[in-house]
């Protein structure tokens, strides 16, 4: 296979701008790409941050100034890895020069941004990618080519929730965490589990949800700090299928670590996935034998998607940064073929729908169609 370089600028250097300049350094040698990334240009706040991020990084070169990389002609592909309020410029410079953008999530700070962010990207043709990793984990993979194999039958029932316990301490400080909706669990946690099931279960049609404040107050250097967004959310839903569902999200979880999870009921069987135990999947399938019944664990291992560029030995796992070394491989295989892979801008557009139209629920105390947001 010929092998070309591609000049990368990642904007932000902070942890997913590390986690994706560790990806771009590993992925050929991983997936034996045909694209080989070199760390072009990073940018982060300040002239010495930036510096600082190069040499710790492995950049050839730095700056502090987005527009500076977006325009320079050796950054051929941007990765948007800094806070929301600079997605929708920084992507829509990039496309006006036609580049490929993989944008961190959520796609905008809000629904408007990412229909702005979508149309410009589709207006350009060029590239576009939306980063949501933990649905790139072999064991979500799996479950994704059950489902779509007919193996559990038609999707009847969707539990699905993204709980966290980083904020659950009301005795932690008030930061920046704890102002902004976008900064919330809605805008923070959501959009993973939504993307989840958008993978799993199809669109949804319309959704019901309760948003809440668990903590009101939290301490800060001048007393205390108001807390303006929200901790924890339920939202029922109804899928285009006509399945049902009901996702919970929460940074206030005392105990949950990393609770991407998910339970799918079939036609013909089930499935189970806990992000906490990400290499297993627990697959239920009918017509079992009385005496046997009972969920089946399965290891993750060289035959299911992805896992055997990491490692040939079954159950002994993939891990956080492969998911997000997996991601590269795709944003770099679209742009070798010229065709976006999902999730593209316009998938991440549906997650802040969604996520819109759960606000609107709960505004409104009632059922909110997507198509009416």
């Amino acid at each position: 296979m010929e092998k070309r370089e591609l000049g990368i600028g990642i904007v932000g250097g902070g942890y997913m701008g590390k986690a994706h300049a560790v990806a771009m350094h590993s992925v050929g040698a991983v997936f034996d790409t045909a694209l080989r990334p070199r760390l072009e240009m990073v940018c982060t706040t300040t002239p010495e941050g930036a510096a600082r991020k190069a040499d710790e990084l492995g950049f050839a070169r730095s700056t502090a100034d987005w527009t500076e990389l977006v325009t320079d002609p050796r950054v051929e592909a941007i990765v948007i890895a800094s806070p929301q309020a600079t997605h929708l410029e920084v992507s829509k410079a990039a496309f006006e020069l036609n580049k490929p953008v993989f944008c961190e999530k959520p796609l905008g700070r809000n629904l408007d941004e990412s229909r702005q962010m979508t149309a410009a990207a589709e207006k350009a043709g060029a590239v576009n990618m939306v980063g949501f990793n933990y649905i790139r984990t072999p064991a979500s993979q799996l479950a994704r080519e059950i489902i779509a194999s007919g193996e559990i039958g038609e999707v009847t029932y969707l539990r699905g929730e993204h709980t966290e316990d980083f904020y659950a301490d009301p005795a932690l400080p008030g930061t920046w965490r704890a102002q902004g909706r976008a900064n919330g669990t809605m805008g923070d946690l959501s959009p993973h589990i939504i993307n989840a099931t958008q993978a799993l279960a199809g669109p949804m049609e319309r959704v019901l949800a309760e948003i809440e404040t668990v903590v009101q107050e939290r301490p800060s250097d001048n007393g205390m700090m108001t807390v303006t967004n929200d901790d924890h959310a339920q939202i029922m839903c109804r899928f285009a299928s006509g399945a049902l569902g009901a996702l919970y999200v929460s940074r206030t979880a005392f105990g949950r670590k990393m609770g991407y999870a998910y339970d799918i009921y079939g036609t013909k069987g089930a499935i189970r996935f806990d992000q906490e135990d990400q290499n297993a999947l627990w697959l239920y399938e009918g017509n079992q034998n009385p005496a046997r019944e009972g969920f089946k664990k399965i290891l993750t291992g060289p035959n299911h998607p992805d896992y055997v560029n990491f490692c040939l030995g079954p159950g002994h796992g993939t891990g956080y940064q492969d998911q997000i070394i997996i991601e590269a491989k795709d944003f770099l295989t679209a742009i070798e073929t010229g065709t976006s892979i999902w999730p593209s801008f316009r998938d991440g557009l549906y997650v802040n729908q969604v996520v819109e139209a759960a606000w609107r629920s709960h505004e409104t105390k009632s059922w909110t169609n997507l198509d009416d947001v």
